[in-house]
């Protein structure tokens, strides 16, 4: 064999299935081998893991709104991307809506692609949109490089992105189908919630949207409930795979269970923020903590971990969806009127461990919800999500022991307001690596951009 640019070692490094002493040897970017913890060559660079540190995947997030080109001052894809190395995440996938163009045409795609022009701190994918009338486009949308499609079933908050009904998707799931493609769905039912917002309450509307059961109760669970029995529905009809994005009603996991074990063509993640924070603690005006569908109730979080234990919800992804902060109405304290989105790329991973860890899961565990099952979903496992013979060699070296604040000074999204202001969480990152170079060291960034675009690789 060659001699490695680089080796990595560590005394719990996370291979797939297991975890233990190992060094991973890298040349060209890729992973060419995984040795024996003191199996390292003389003449190249080595990065030694602290003994109490994971030497683990890269993480791959595939639910992010980067918001460039079009509504950049939301996010923009150089904080975005320097915001996931600083997370440890070394791959992340753009939603298709909330830019300007929206993904939701080949040409469109041309203009992001444009945008991204040495900007990438990390490697970026991409999701084509589906939207009414564009069924004609999405075979150039695939021929192009996305990596699936993304629909609303209720209205996506902007209007370049409207959302479809089912004629739309008897449509255009045929033709994904024929792709061999994944529809990945916004499962809200848009006729439940509207019946829930005109539903008459005991206070006026105006003077308690202040309260989150307000907003809590203009969203039902039975509007998820009833949208995933749809898109079951219709997938079993036109052969289309899907995937149910930030899932959070607990009333459906037991058809989601029952259509997985009929062999259904389904997968389904949820969000930290559903595993993380409760319904009841989340104060009144406290809109940072608005998010659709909305964070329920202490029961429903408890049930969505035991779905993700039983492998029923198959991933764990940010859906980082920021906005400028004065959109969230923070001083009017209204939930019915602020924008609904929480920013969370860099904090997947010590926010999922700082909850696993407390139900008494494993490191292993978590590299599968936040690396290997989401590099699945989108055709990149070969590449991405594990450290394997071949891959990329996407890294993350993080301390499980540390913990630390949230503060706006250690956070690099673009706009600092986030629920989990003040929250202490266990799991710090240390060194990410992108293709075997440096790109995050302690809170220093590599000097220049890295991260590439990553197309789907055409068969």
């Amino acid at each position: 064999m060659s001699q490695p640019d680089l080796v990595i070692r560590g005394r719990r490094v996370v291979l797939p299935g297991e975890v233990g002493p190992a060094s991973v040897h890298i040349r060209d970017g890729h992973i060419a081998k995984v040795a024996a913890f003191d199996e390292i060559p003389t003449n190249c660079e080595k990065v030694e893991a602290g003994k109490d540190s994971i030497v683990m995947p890269g993480l791959v997030d595939t639910h992010v709104h980067v918001n460039e080109p079009g509504r950049t001052e939301w996010e923009g894809i150089a904080t975005a991307t320097r915001a996931a190395a600083a997370g440890g995440v070394t791959t992340i996938v753009d939603m298709p809506l909330n830019s300007i163009p929206a993904t939701s045409s080949a040409e469109n795609l041309k203009a992001k692609l444009a945008a991204t022009h040495d900007k990438l701190y990390v490697d970026v994918g991409f999701w084509g949109g589906l939207v009414p009338r564009n069924t004609d486009e999405l075979s150039k949308l695939w021929d192009a490089g996305v990596v699936g499609f993304k629909c609303f079933l209720i209205h996506s908050g902007v209007d370049e992105f409207p959302n479809v009904n089912e004629s739309h998707l008897r449509e255009a799931m045929p033709e994904l189908a024929q792709l061999r493609e994944i529809l990945i769905v916004h499962a809200e039912l848009p006729e439940l919630i509207e019946n829930a917002c005109c539903a008459p309450s005991e206070t006026d509307a105006g003077s308690n949207s202040r309260a989150y059961e307000t907003f809590l109760n203009s969203r039902p669970r039975e509007a998820e409930n009833q949208a995933v029995r749809l898109m079951i529905r219709l997938s079993r009809e036109t052969g289309c795979p899907i995937h149910i994005v930030h899932h959070s009603s607990a009333d459906a996991l037991g058809i989601l269970r029952t259509a997985k074990a009929a062999g259904a063509q389904l997968t389904v993640e949820t969000c930290p923020h559903y595993l993380h924070f409760a319904a009841e603690d989340i104060p009144n005006g406290a809109t940072e903590f608005k998010c659709c569908p909305p964070i329920r109730e202490r029961e429903n979080r408890e049930q969505l971990w035991q779905a993700l234990g039983d492998g029923t919800i198959d991933m764990v992804v940010s859906d980082h969806s920021p906005c400028p902060p004065a959109m969230k109405l923070r001083e009017q304290g209204d939930f019915m009127k602020a924008w609904g989105g929480i920013s969370s790329l860099q904090l997947r991973l010590p926010i999922m461990w700082t909850e696993a860890r407390a139900r008494g899961f494993t490191i292993t565990q978590l590299a599968e919800w936040l690396c290997s099952a989401p590099a699945r979903q989108v055709g990149l496992a070969q590449k991405k999500g594990s450290i394997s013979l071949g891959g990329d060699a996407d890294i993350v070296i993080w301390n499980p022991d540390r913990e630390f604040q949230v503060v706006p000074e250690l956070i690099h999204h673009r706009h600092k307001l986030t629920p989990y202001a003040g929250e202490v969480l266990r799991g710090v990152v240390e060194k990410t690596f992108l293709r075997g170079q440096m790109v995050y060291d302690g809170g220093e960034f590599a000097l220049n951009p890295l991260g590439q675009i990553v197309l789907r690789e055409k068969n």
